[in-house]
């Protein structure tokens, strides 16, 4: 009687484990921005802090190989929200000076003293 309750625990709970492993590996072996052509960095990130309206987020990344890159690509590897929510992707060339801080407000970095070589918007869909 206590070998067929053990048989039946193995039998739920190989496929459970399995279940939970393959749930752990996915997790783990998504996509990033360095695993894409063009020597992508994050280097600054900034988002607003009320959560009435739509979120926004604005991220500053350097490029270490421009001719190369993958710009719409990488844009959509990161996050957007639903209702009204941006995502603003602004590439820097890793040569050249670039912001490591980013403000809320635009035009979000100093034009002068820094020049996006791109730039990609991701909106979040109206439900």
């Amino acid at each position: 009687m206590a070998e067929k309750k053990n048989r039946k625990v193995w039998i739920f709970a190989i496929p459970l484990i399995a279940l939970l492993a393959y749930f752990i590996w996915d997790s783990y072996s998504q996509p990033s921005i360095k695993d894409l052509p063009g020597d992508f960095e994050e280097v600054a990130f900034v988002r607003n802090e009320q959560n009435k309206g739509g979120i926004i987020r604005v991220y500053a990344v350097t490029v270490g190989d421009a001719m190369n890159a993958q710009y719409d690509k990488c844009a959509d590897l990161f996050p957007t929200n639903d209702y009204g929510s941006v995502t603003k992707v602004f590439f820097f060339d890793k040569t050249k000076p670039f912001p490591t801080k980013l403000d809320i407000e635009e035009p979000h970095y100093d034009l002068k003293q820094y020049e996006a070589i791109n730039i990609q918007k991701r909106y979040g869909s109206q439900k």
